[in-house]
């Protein structure tokens, strides 16, 4: 019941995903500084997405992460119904669609990036969300919000999407951009609009973690 695309630009990672589930970002979406980008959708077990990215610390190799994790005993009876993407610090994306997976369901990967959905109007719309990140300019953050809504305008879900997420993890040990719709009727356009607010004041609250005492004031009332 969902579609996502997780990059890498230089040392940051980033993932945006949409479902008809509520607070899919919640479940869906993982990200390390340093270490690399995860998403674990359609019957979703968040721990995959944990153990997913401890492979990718202990190694960096994305394809041994996915191999281990889908090839785990302990996951033997449930892996057939997860979706799975993982993306290391150097080379394309992996993605892992089970037997179970629901629907229409497809990937497409590149050097960089990685596209799942399942529940999809079409096979096309992993590849959709590629070409439409890999065409944008901007932030990272700018590029991830224009391949989801691609994706949507292709189609998307079979059904209408409710919730919508994007974070960035860069060289801080902190999501420099988290943001979420938990439920909405047209969350992706909500989550744009998100990210117009949010944009410009991210690295000044990135100046707030690292510096206080150099960080901007926004004259808010009680500020001094």
């Amino acid at each position: 019941m969902t579609f996502s695309l997780v990059a890498r630009d230089g040392d940051r990672f980033g993932i945006a995903v949409s479902s008809s589930s509520p607070a899919v970002a919640a479940r869906a979406a993982h990200l390390r500084p340093g270490v690399g980008a995860a998403a674990s959708q359609n019957v979703t077990d968040p721990m995959l997405g944990t153990s997913l990215l401890d492979g990718l610390g202990e190694h960096g190799d994305a394809q041994r992460a996915l191999t281990d994790v889908t090839g785990a005993a302990r996951h033997a009876k449930t892996i057939a119904y997860r979706q799975l993407t993982v993306l290391g610090r150097t080379g394309p994306g992996f993605a892992y669609s089970g037997s179970g997976t629901l629907g229409t369901h497809a990937s497409a990967t590149v050097d960089g990036a990685v596209a799942a959905g399942n529940m999809l109007s079409g096979a096309h719309v992993p590849g959709v969300l590629l070409d439409a990140y890999l065409a944008a300019d901007g932030e990272l953050e700018e590029r991830l919000i224009t391949a989801l809504k691609a994706g949507l305008a292709a189609g998307g879900e079979e059904g209408p999407v409710h919730s919508a997420g994007l974070a960035v993890v860069a060289d801080v040990g902190w999501r420099v951009t988290d943001l979420r719709v938990d439920w909405a009727d047209d969350p992706v356009d909500r989550l744009g609009e998100l990210l117009d607010v949010w944009l410009p004041q991210r690295d000044d609250y990135v100046r707030r973690g690292l510096d206080p005492a150099a960080s901007p004031s926004y004259g808010v009332p009680g500020d001094l």
